[in-house]
């Protein structure tokens, strides 16, 4: 549940952006920035909330630029994407090097749920987990019930089925996809402190070992469902697990190999998807990656 909780957050928060109609590729940058920036505010202010929020306004502001080129200027969303990713990473490295290798001053523990930790067989693994967790617990039935049982949800995946179609009766594109590009980025940014705050505590430059590009193949496996995001993002999470359990009971293979399992599976998903979907849709959006112009 821990090791897959910041995929969950960051694919979440692309599923929506994508529900919108726009693609952000900078989830490993945001995702970094993340990190770098909750451990050094947390380490400066002495409190891991405080941590926490300052990586959900680095997440939402790195977004917001992305926003810029993508919505407003409507330049090619890869290409800015991409660039933020390498922005992101190095931008990490920069701001995190006076942290780098220090002790974490606030970190979250795990917490014991009273009643539901005494689930035979369930309590444990559900239920004595760090408290960002059970945010991931909260936030995936949140969303779905926003994007699949409310108005706001209805006029934002209409801007990114039909952007002409919602403009015509009077839905703003550009401010919904604003809106759905933010919380995205904020997401991206809490599994980057998510990181640095509960699973390992402190800051490494590349602490995110690749997880943005994983996260983004998720949001294509679950196909934009935020409740396929929650079960995929455990499933890679119990890869991840994986490679350091099979070396503890003495599973003789290169460590390398063992941590390959999680990208190596990413990449068979993304092969089996693409097999599947010359056969079927997958529920992409239709305007998924596409400026809205609104002369033409």
């Amino acid at each position: 549940m821990a090791a897959g909780t910041p995929l969950l957050f960051a694919s979440l928060g692309e599923a929506v952006a994508e529900r919108a109609g726009v693609v952000n590729l900078g989830l490993e940058g945001m995702m970094l920035l993340g990190a770098a920036g909750g451990f050094l505010v947390m380490n400066a202010t002495r409190s891991a909330a405080v941590g926490v929020g300052a990586a959900l306004g680095i997440g939402a502001a790195a977004a917001a630029a992305h926003g810029l080129f993508a919505i407003t200027l409507k330049a090619n969303q890869i290409v800015s994407g991409l660039a933020l990713a390498i922005a992101g990473t190095g931008l990490s490295a920069i701001i995190g090097k006076s942290v780098e290798g220090v002790e974490p001053i606030s970190t979250f523990h795990d917490e014991k749920v009273p009643g539901l930790r005494s689930i035979p067989g369930l309590g444990r693994i559900f239920f004595e987990q760090h408290a960002l967790v059970y945010v991931g617990y909260v936030l995936v039935p949140l969303v779905w019930l926003v994007l699949a049982r409310s108005r706001l949800g209805l006029h934002l995946r209409a801007v990114g089925e039909n952007p002409a179609a919602a403009d015509a009766v009077g839905v703003r594109v550009e401010l919904y996809r604003y809106g759905a590009v933010v919380f995205g980025g904020s997401m991206a940014g809490l599994a980057g402190a998510t990181l640095s705050l509960a699973e390992s505590p402190g800051w490494t430059e590349g602490i995110t070992a690749g997880r943005g590009w994983i996260a983004l193949a998720l949001v294509i496996f679950a196909t934009w469902n935020p409740v396929r995001v929650l079960v995929g993002a455990y499933f890679f999470g119990c890869l991840d697990v994986l490679a350091f359990r099979a070396q503890l009971i003495g599973v003789d293979l290169d460590p390398t190999l063992l941590g390959m399992i999680p990208y190596v599976a990413t990449f068979l998903v993304l092969v089996a998807i693409t097999i599947l979907g010359v056969r079927r849709r997958l529920g992409a959006p239709a305007a998924l990656g596409t400026p809205y112009l609104r002369e033409s």
